[in-house]
């Protein structure tokens, strides 16, 4: 094996970033090294890249990034019993201490010592990363490494959309990006019935519908208050997820102004509300009107 691997580094606190000859990472008794196959973009790589206010705040460079990949074990530790050579993976990125309380009580998902991979170590934009025997997952050779790269992403949406009741109920995706897309053909393969994609860009909006919306909405254009109470039969939506990644009230005004016509539409006499994220396993009162809320949050951000 060689002693040196092409990585892409954010080499200090400034925009843009660097392919670099670095030493291939060393790794421990629990460890599994990973030579990446396919390496997928997030948003929160593009928040490293230009180095905006998020990524001032959280990264510490030098760093390499990329947490959506795929790849082949080349090498493990001691102590590795679940992996061979040649095997290939994926992995989860979100690394839990294993000591604090949540860790402690089966909630290691809000682990508060929580390091990313990629985001506050080094990640898969390279050609080799470590990644704990723990955070492995064996994939299926048949699966293309194109779809392997980004089950992150995939995995977020699954998480959302099944957090709450789905079958036979009527949906509102607010945003859709690449997450918010895949919770509409996650919402729509467990039974969901009617479902409404609510997005200013146009290009995504028709991937929505791609994606198999039912509408397409964009509510810098569109009335979407109305639109949704007249296919609804004036009941509003069971469902919203809120997929744009950001509160409503620092959203920009278009996305403001999807999520509150999302609100205003979506009341239901049917059930109280509640809200559900991922990245939490407790409910509280949503500002939506609808049976459930979810809200997925991006995987660099807390």
């Amino acid at each position: 094996m060689p002693k040196t691997m092409l990585a892409v580094v954010k080499p200090e606190a400034a925009p843009g970033a660097e392919i670099r000859e670095v030493n291939i990472p060393s790794y421990g008794r629990t460890d599994v090294l990973v030579k990446v196959k396919v390496a997928s973009i997030c948003g929160t790589d593009l928040h490293i890249y230009e180095w905006d206010q998020w990524a001032q705040r959280r990264i510490h460079p030098p760093l390499i990034p990329g947490h959506e990949f795929c790849g082949e074990v080349v090498a493990f530790g001691d102590e590795v019993t679940s992996v061979k050579e040649g095997d290939f993976v994926s992995a989860e990125m979100h690394v839990a201490c294993g000591k604090c309380l949540q860790c402690r009580t089966g909630e290691a998902h809000i682990c508060q010592n929580v390091k990313i991979i990629g985001v506050d170590t080094n990640g898969a934009f390279a050609e080799y990363v470590v990644i704990p025997e723990s955070n492995i997952w064996k994939l299926d050779p048949a699966i293309p490494q194109e779809y392997a790269s980004i089950l992150d992403p995939l995995g977020n949406a699954v998480h959302t959309v099944l957090a709450g009741e789905i079958a036979a109920k009527t949906v509102a995706v607010t945003g859709c990006g690449p997450i918010g897309l895949f919770s509409i053909a996650v919402a729509r393969a467990v039974g969901a019935t009617t479902i409404f994609a609510i997005e200013v860009n146009e290009h995504r909006r028709k991937l929505a519908t791609k994606m198999n919306a039912d509408y397409a909405l964009d509510p810098s254009k569109d009335d979407v208050r109305a639109i949704v109470a007249e296919k609804t039969g004036g009941l509003g939506v069971d469902v919203i997820l809120e997929m744009a990644g950001q509160p409503t009230p620092s959203a920009s005004p278009s996305t403001s102004s999807a999520a509150a016509d999302a609100s205003r539409c979506s009341a239901s006499p049917r059930s109280r509300s509640r809200s559900i994220s991922p990245r939490t396993s407790s409910s509280k009162a949503s500002p939506f009107k609808a049976s459930t809320a979810a809200a997925c949050t991006r995987p660099g951000t807390r």
